[in-house]
């Protein structure tokens, strides 16, 4: 690990507070000294063969999985997830790094019909991209903005959230053990006011992928657009859960919990607003009930528990803050003691204009609210400033793919929660974000377009 200049980071196990590890903290004077090595290595890395860059590509991600219990490990240490959902985080880092390499032999431009000539475009890396992740999910988005951007030729600088920077620190040497250049994927920890405002500001910094809440992605936004950079923003949700009366009712109560619940709540596309129709909703209740309190909440690193604590004591009182002690709804049991923990709670009987119904809580708590028929649900899922997911549980086809229209929504699941998959693209309307990730035009994002016109004309007799 490169030695920093400045101030050192503590990481907290969230579930006992005990510090894990202290980490030196990047300040802008290390992000300049990064760039000029990214500088220097992408140049190299964007004229390798393709296939070589693929190759090496393939042998990060090799890496990567003869590292997944060890990466899955840390993550539990350092975030407090469930080492079930860290050994699939690690896994999609594998798995995401796979099908970037996959694209970098078939990154192609156009040749385009044109009178007088022959017309081609290129795709071109933009240079030095700044990845600047969060804490919810420390590999995978770090993953998101990494492989594709290394895939197309770029050099990524990875900002960890300074809560969680111990996996990417680690990523950064599996890289490196793989073959990839010294100085072409660094990880830069540090607090987001120096570190990150560092990559945003910097000249030679060509992209800025964000992941984070839509306070701070403005703040982006407005930094960058100073040097017209190029952003990619995956902000802030309140996603629904649309439960019509047709639907099949065991299985949307039975799936409505981990929906909210997955990662402790701590979910950017988490079904927080529970709609449903209301001559389904007595009943629904009483299935919901039952399947959040048999959620076991405890220690992440036993491999029973189905939820872990929250990230921080800030997150924790900010959590507690939303949800009054004598409201109505169900809850489920969380230890007591060290540890951020938090129970997972369903509130009912809420004004659907409340804060906890309409800003993100960032924690396992949902509220369930009626409504009375297709336009009505509609109207009340698309009432908030997000629109990042949400599911749809019906069994009329017609509706679904009707209210799917409806509802502004970058990702929605029909009888799923299913958000993200790696070949499929993610992203937000609204103020949930701007631009996609993933899917099959990943590598794109992190090229320029270059037109070339050859003229085949002869010259003037």
């Amino acid at each position: 690990m490169r030695h920093f200049l400045s101030d050192q980071l503590q990481v907290l196990n969230p579930a006992t507070e005990e510090v894990v590890a202290t980490v030196p903290a990047a300040t802008a004077a290390d992000v300049d000294a990064a760039v000029v090595r990214a500088t220097k290595a992408q140049v190299l890395w964007s004229a390798l063969a393709p296939g070589e860059r693929a190759r090496l590509l393939r042998r990060f991600a090799v890496a990567v999985d003869e590292h997944r219990e060890e990466l899955a490990r840390l993550e539990v240490r350092e975030a407090g997830h469930t080492v079930g959902n860290a050994r699939w985080e690690a896994g999609n880092v594998r798995d995401l790094l796979d099908y970037a390499a996959g694209g970098v032999e078939r990154l192609t431009g156009q040749q385009i019909p044109v009178p007088g000539g022959l017309n081609v475009t290129i795709l071109e890396p933009l240079g030095v991209v700044g990845v600047i992740a969060p804490w919810n999910f420390p590999m995978p988005i770090a993953a998101w903005g990494t492989a594709p951007a290394l895939a197309a030729g770029n050099a990524v600088l990875l900002k960890p959230a300074e809560t969680t920077p111990l996996t990417a620190l680690r990523l950064a040497e599996l890289a490196l053990e793989a073959g990839l250049p010294e100085g072409l994927f660094q990880v830069l920890p540090g607090h987001g006011p120096v570190a990150g405002n560092a990559l945003v500001e910097h000249p030679g910094v060509a992209k800025i992928v964000f992941t984070g809440s839509t306070g701070v992605g403005k703040q982006v936004l407005a930094k960058g657009s100073a040097l017209l950079k190029r952003v990619t923003l995956e902000l802030g949700g309140k996603s629904p859960n649309i439960v019509f009366a047709d639907a099949d009712l065991e299985a949307a109560a039975a799936a409505a919990p981990m929906s909210f619940l997955d990662n402790s709540g701590q979910d950017c596309c988490a079904r927080t607003r529970i709609l449903v129709q209301r001559s389904a909703y007595d009943r629904f209740l009483e299935l919901l009930a039952p399947a959040i309190e048999a959620v076991t909440v405890g220690d992440p690193a036993d491999e029973t528990t189905d939820m872990g604590p929250l990230i921080s004591r800030s997150q924790l009182e900010r959590v507690r803050s939303y949800v009054d002690a004598g409201a109505e709804g169900i809850r489920g049991k969380a230890p007591e003691g060290p540890g951020f923990w938090f129970p997972p709670t369903v509130l009912t009987g809420v004004d659907a204009r409340s804060r906890v119904a309409v800003e993100e809580v960032f924690g396992p708590v949902a509220v369930v609210l009626p409504f009375e028929d297709e336009a009505d649900a509609v109207a009340l899922a698309n009432a908030t400033d997000y629109g990042l997911s949400g599911s749809i549980w019906t069994r009329d086809v017609g509706r679904a793919l009707r209210v799917s229209q409806a509802v502004r929504a970058g990702n929605l699941s029909v009888n799923s929660h299913s958000s993200v998959r790696y070949w499929t693209p993610f992203g937000g309307f609204k103020q949930s974000g701007i631009g996609r990730e993933l899917g099959p035009d990943a590598l794109t994002a992190f090229t320029e377009t270059k037109n070339v016109f050859i003229s085949t004309e002869g010259p003037a007799q």
